[in-house]
């Protein structure tokens, strides 16, 4: 199944969308509407089946003239996993880590997929970062590797774009990870059950202006998905609605030479097989007004 949650005429919707990118929903005005993507995975009322059989009772939604939104707006934790390719660890200057290097989003920083990623007044050093995104089904803590995967709902794409020079102003991540209209979530959830166990198999590819910048294998993950759950949920209890973004190949604007900062009429495309590509143009801030 692949759920995709949009705004249509300023009100919220949900639709099942097919194998041949057609879709077929309801919006929160509509009867038999049952709830947003998170409330389901959350709420644990209806299933995401039982959902589905009722979006397909409903009426064909136009992709093209719809609004995307982030899958879930509002997830409780986002868990990002940095230097978890081994390339792209080298090519930051860091040595491979034997722990995942963890480090926290907000949900303020979110947007769909279409919507523009905003490069800050405050900084030029906009880069793109694809990755995989893994939504948790059922919480736990503890949770054995084994069974990790058992509690993984579906999959998405991630653009966790970075504003460089205020991701290392510290030596925390957090201010550079979260400028307002920065992390692209989307296009559509797929549920576990339709890919491959871990995604293990499948290519993630990003493109800058139709330029390839990114591509691996989500098996040339240092740390797979079932390994992130299982040592996170020693220290974090999950629930259901969490997200982890499991980390970016090498490629990345940083480290090039001369570097390549995502600037004002660029299209920044993730694309992972099976799943979809997430796109979004670029755009500047408009300058800040000054305090009165």
């Amino acid at each position: 199944m692949r759920f995709a949650s949009f705004r249509q005429e300023g009100i919220d919707g949900l639709a099942v969308v097919n194998d041949a990118g057609s879709a077929i929903g309801l919006t929160a005005l509509e009867p038999n509407y049952p709830g947003k993507l998170e409330t389901l995975i959350q709420g644990e009322i209806v299933s995401l089946s039982d959902a589905a059989q009722v979006l397909n009772r409903g009426r064909p939604i136009d992709l093209d003239k719809v609004e995307f939104l982030p899958l879930l707006s509002n997830p409780g934790k986002i868990i990002c996993i940095g230097l978890n390719y081994a390339d792209h660890s080298t090519e930051s200057g860091f040595k491979q880590p034997d722990y995942p290097t963890i480090f926290s989003r907000f949900n303020s920083s979110l947007i769909g997929h279409g919507a523009p990623l905003v490069r800050p007044a405050k900084s030029s050093q906009l880069d793109y970062e694809g990755e995989l995104a893994a939504v948790i089904g059922t919480g736990g803590k503890n949770i054995s590797k084994a069974r990790a995967l058992d509690h993984v709902i579906g999959y998405a794409i991630f653009n966790d774009a970075s504003i460089r020079d205020y991701q290392f102003k510290t030596p925390q991540w957090t201010i550079g990870k979260n400028f307002d209209n920065t992390g692209s979530f989307g296009p559509a959830l797929i549920t576990a059950d339709e890919l491959p166990t871990g995604c293990k198999g499948l290519k993630l590819v990003t493109r800058l202006n139709n330029e390839i910048v990114q591509s691996a294998m989500i098996d040339d993950m240092v740390f797979d998905v079932a390994t992130q759950i299982a040592l996170v949920s020693e220290a974090i209890t999950l629930s259901p609605g969490d997200v982890f973004v499991t980390g970016t190949p090498a490629g990345v604007g940083l480290s090039r030479k001369p570097r390549l900062w995502m600037k004002a009429g660029d299209l920044c495309e993730v694309e992972i097989d099976g799943i979809g590509t997430l796109r979004n143009p670029v755009v500047d801030e408009d300058p800040p007004t000054a305090d009165r």
